[in-house]
């Protein structure tokens, strides 16, 4: 009996299903924007829709704009409208006005697709290649229905910190201060946008302009509220976010970062600055490496640091604010002139699998209950990757003739 015939038909089969899937996977529906615009915009309307009864955080930021209406507080609990209370700043009340002043339903749906259509631009628009982009939206996608179910600004907070850095490639300095300052005036994260001052090539003009826009946005809110009620609500902003932070450490909720996982492994609490501080000794290091600022590849790394710091040091990290992260674990794999690793495509997977399908149903709910949830491993994953990119920029050459030697 001839036992080498069914051998070779079963490595035809093989051989005839690998050529399937390469077909499969080289399609060039997978690299046409159309269906990428479609399948972001269907996850706008679709979040919008399936929580349109369970919207709290989006009545919280329409109360914004009603209240400083009104001129009542807006970091006092109202609990006939919604749960928890705002931390946002007076300047969201005009951010967030046109999707307030309409019926529920149309300002949620209008929100989210905004929200969503925002980062696509961002990304769109960015000096990044086709194929960064294309990584970009295909694998950001899931973790960005996690942001639009929960209807959070971080997906716009990932947009001006990509929306700051293309305006400074392109020496819009006036607007990159225009997206500094508003993401600041909003939710403060927009401050990191500062990191790339050094790549101005016209740093006076930067730095007047965020003067002049800081004092535009300061006063913005007086057009709908009294000057007294406006400076007021910003004193009552700051005693608001101060409270918050301590809120933040016992909440299982909040403080998925780099400090809420060392803290929740260890069992040791001990002050945030005994991480704070090497964080931001490891995040300034590379701006010695003057000779490095001419390669894109070496100021998109410092971006995809940034876009993962914010996440990793604050203690007001949350599950859905991982987009912001997300969005800079891709430019980290996709920017550098050299062929990456089987290693890091490992960390890239780990980080899909622990850290953006951990929230959803396709995650045992026992391991997200009773491991993920209770000591941050969320941020695990985000946390080696960060980790591989400081040793990569304080030690590779970010040249392009590098991919060659590297």
């Amino acid at each position: 009996m001839n036992y080498f015939v069914p051998l070779r038909l079963i490595n035809l089969k093989t051989m005839e299903l690998k050529g399937k899937i390469s077909l499969f996977v080289h399609h060039s529906l997978w690299r046409d924007y159309r269906l990428l615009a479609a399948l972001w915009l269907l996850i706008g309307v679709v979040g919008a829709l399936t929580k349109l009864h369970r919207c709290n955080n989006f009545l919280i930021f329409r109360g914004v704009f009603w209240h400083t209406w009104q001129q009542t507080s807006l970091y006092a609990p109202y609990p006939a409208e919604y749960n928890d209370v705002n931390h946002y700043g007076p300047l969201f009340s005009l951010v967030v006005a046109p999707f307030a002043v309409v019926p529920l339903w149309v300002g949620l749906l209008l929100w989210c697709v905004s929200l969503v259509a925002l980062l696509y631009v961002a990304i769109r628009r960015s000096q990044f290649t086709s194929g960064q982009q294309l990584f970009l939206l295909w694998f950001c996608a899931h973790e960005l229905l996690t942001a639009v179910f929960m209807q959070q600004f971080n997906i716009a907070i990932a947009a001006i910190i990509l929306l700051t850095y293309y305006c400074i490639e392109r020496e819009h300095d006036t607007a990159a201060a225009f997206w500094v300052m508003l993401g600041t005036f909003v939710k403060l994260y927009g401050i990191v946008g500062l990191a790339f001052f050094f790549f101005s090539k016209h740093k006076g003009r930067f730095a007047a302009s965020l003067v002049l826009w800081a004092a535009v946005m300061l006063v913005a809110p007086m057009l709908i509220a009294s000057p007294d009620y406006v400076l007021g609500q910003y004193h009552e902003w700051y005693v608001c976010l101060t409270e918050k932070n301590t809120e933040n450490l016992d909440s299982i909720a909040q403080n998925i970062s780099l400090l809420g996982l060392v803290h929740r492994t260890t069992g040791l609490w001990f002050s945030d600055l005994w991480l704070l501080i090497p964080g931001v000794v490891a995040f300034a290091l590379p701006y010695l490496r003057l000779s490095q600022y001419r390669h894109q590849a070496f100021r998109q790394t410092l971006l995809a640091s940034v876009l993962m710091m914010v996440v990793l040091f604050s203690t007001g990290s949350e599950s859905s604010g991982y987009i912001i992260a997300f969005v800079g674990v891709v430019v980290w794999y996709t920017c550098v002139p050299w062929q990456r690793t089987g290693l890091d495509a490992a960390l890239l997977v780990f980080v899909f699998v622990l850290s953006s399908l951990s929230p959803s149903d396709l995650f045992p709910a026992y391991l997200r209950r009773e491991w993920v949830q209770p000591y941050a491993l969320k941020a695990l994953p985000v946390v080696l990757v960060w980790l591989k990119l400081c040793y990569e920029i304080y030690t590779k050459d970010y040249a392009p003739a590098a991919a060659s030697h590297a």
